[in-house]
């Protein structure tokens, strides 16, 4: 027996992060582990609707209900997640004036405070909304950074004593005489991998009680534990552009269909989604046609979408859940309801419960109701306090809004550190000086960049999940090696190279369907600022070639301060030199992307560089 603990939480999305935080600050000795980074699964590839319950008001009021109590719940305890846009549902001329009423009807009945407002108030709202919109149904929806919302709960559950573990995928659910008794983990390899044991080793961790919250993965848990957890996973795409080209949450007002809102996100918006049910939730990735779509349907709404530049697609699965025997063959049609599967109780295999279903928006409540039933099962008695208790960094709202000039910070690069660091923006911001901007698309300052290090070790995907370094229009091109840069203080260079790669090759995914106009233009200036300027497509040292450095002038006589070093080890004025040209090259870089942006909001009218 390796280890004993009360709980282990399988699933490192927001359900588990939620659990393992509820649970922890019940004083619930708990582990949480998860394959990936924290939101590798459905959590990290959602479009960032904090719902207002309003999408479901007609086909699902239950659904609805949640997601407004939730939604309450969340810009309270999440401020610094959470982006208070406000919605629409918009009505065209084709739309039906029977739905309209419906949805206003329904939205009342669940308790949504809403406003009906003409089209020409929704224009003056929202100046890009095409012009023949008639009028739209105003309420709280919102838009919130998944990312950061994970890692506040699970900074927080690791602060009441919780174990965090990721990159730990689980190999087996140990079930002795009937009962579910732990899991085994393997700890893998990988940039910034902090583990309680050797990569590469196995690990038994003992509990008391397993919670299954792998969402769309929870079938394969469930099997290895001999039960079966009939998920129906569906896939929807998203659509990421250049460019915030609304400032509110669209969605056309008609009944269920593909590629019915507009989500704006931090300085993008995201276009979404499809629902298609498929067998296997690793292997349907996007196709070019869902892609254009997105762009084609939602240019009914907002015309501008068709002069913007895409900047990538991706997709994630849908866990969704129906109960067996309702026969349910539209995937729209399933409920976004969550259940708790107690497996003792079901399968007569204790020690294990599964939760499935739900969204984002609900996280906290579907969080509260397994902690509940845990406590039960494990007779431990405490109360649930994530209602009221904020997470780190949102203990005092108000600090989002000061600008942080003691700390060398220009606006919008203040207000958008102090979005997402919320109360923590005087400790991260005050220990680093100077703290230039190092991802420029994003605002994001090398002490953010320092603080997500510490976090997530030399994980450069982990250090984007937390701060968003990478992921504006350039998609790294400009910012990825002043990024890896950082871990250059205290990391070896071949791991550096390695957190580079990985980094850049995640943004490059995303990318693939939406190689084309002026995307097409950015993407082939990131290869010839990485392949010809780094050399990164030739470099010796890439090909397992040892690299003579002893070969290169050492430089100048006197080395930094004075010190009379020479220079420093040999290759240092190599180094530098590389910085130097990158730097001449990255200024042109930016000149040239300027060029192109400019000349996108001249001929679509899409200027929202926010």
């Amino acid at each position: 027996m390796d280890r004993q603990v009360d709980v282990v939480v399988v699933g490192g999305g927001s359900t588990g992060c939620g659990v393992v935080r509820d649970l922890a600050r019940r004083g619930v000795e708990t582990v949480l582990v998860e394959k990936g980074n924290l939101t590798h699964g459905t959590t990290g590839r959602m479009h960032g609707l904090l719902h207002s319950g309003g999408r479901y008001a007609v086909s699902d009021r239950k659904s609805a209900r949640e997601c407004i109590e939730e939604n309450r719940v969340l810009r309270d305890i999440a401020a610094h997640c959470v982006e208070e846009t406000g919605g629409l549902f918009v009505k065209r001329p084709e739309d039906s004036e029977e739905y309209f009423q419906e949805k206003l009807e329904g939205c009342r009945t669940c308790d949504i405070s809403v406003e009906v407002i003409d089209g020409e108030e929704a224009r003056r709202r929202e100046p890009y909304l095409a012009r023949d919109v008639e009028k739209a149904i105003a309420l709280p929806d919102g838009a919130i950074d998944p990312f950061r919302l994970c890692v506040s709960n699970a900074a927080d559950a690791r602060e009441h004593g919780a174990r965090i573990e990721t990159h730990a995928p689980v190999t087996d659910v140990l079930v002795e005489d009937g009962e579910v008794v732990g899991v085994e983990i393997e700890h893998e390899t990988g940039p910034g991998k902090r583990v309680h044991r050797e990569p590469g080793t196995t690990e038994e961790i003992r509990a008391r009680h397993v919670v299954n919250a792998t969402g769309a993965w929870a079938g394969n848990v469930g099997e290895m534990a001999g039960v079966d957890v009939e998920v129906r996973p569906s896939k929807g795409v998203m659509t990421v552009m250049n460019t915030r080209q609304v400032d509110t949450v669209i969605n056309r007002c008609r009944p269920k269909g593909d590629a019915d809102i507009i989500v704006p996100h931090e300085t993008a918006c995201i276009l979404g989604t499809t629902d298609e049910e498929v067998d296997d939730p690793e292997d349907y990735p996007e196709e070019e046609w869902e892609v254009d779509l997105m762009i084609e349907t939602l240019s009914e709404l907002v015309p501008a979408l068709r002069d913007a530049r895409t900047l990538r697609s991706f997709w994630g699965v849908r866990p969704l859940y129906e109960p067996p025997g309702t026969g349910t063959e539209d995937p729209t049609d399933i409920t976004r309801d969550y259940f708790l599967l107690d497996h003792g109780d079901r399968d007569d295999l204790p020690g294990m419960t599964t939760i499935v279903g739900g969204k984002l928006t609900t996280y906290r409540m579907m969080a509260e109701s397994i902690s509940d039933h845990v406590c039960d099962a494990i007779d431990h008695e405490a109360a649930c306090d994530t209602a009221d208790a904020p997470l780190p960094g949102s203990e005092d709202p108000a600090r989002m809004n000061e600008l942080m000039d003691e700390f060398g910070l220009r606006s919008p690069v203040a207000r958008r550190s102090g979005q997402r660091l919320g109360s923590r923006a005087d400790d991260v911001l005050e220990g680093i000086d100077p703290n230039p901007v190092v991802c420029e698309c994003e605002g994001v300052t090398r002490a953010e960049i320092r603080d997500a290090i510490d976090e997530a070790g030399s994980d450069l995907n982990a250090v984007r999940l937390r701060t968003r370094a990478s992921m504006g229009n350039c998609q790294g091109g400009f910012c990825s090696h002043r990024i890896a840069a950082e871990l250059a203080q205290e990391y070896p260079e071949p791991v550096v190279r390695d957190a580079e790669d990985e980094l850049y090759q995640e943004r490059w995914k995303g990318q693939r369907h939406a190689l084309w106009g002026r995307q097409l233009s950015q993407a082939m200036l990131n290869h010839l600022l990485h392949a010809t300027t780094m050399n990164r497509d030739g470099d010796p040292a890439g090909l397992d070639n040892e690299v003579d450095f002893g070969a290169f002038d050492s430089g100048t006589e006197t080395g930094p301060e004075g010190t009379g070093d020479g220079g420093g080890e040999a290759g240092t004025a190599a180094t530098d030199g590389g910085r130097a040209a990158d730097d001449a090259t990255a200024d042109g870089g930016r000149a040239a992307d300027n060029a192109i942006a400019d000349s996108g909001r001249a001929d679509g009218g899409t200027d929202g560089d926010r």
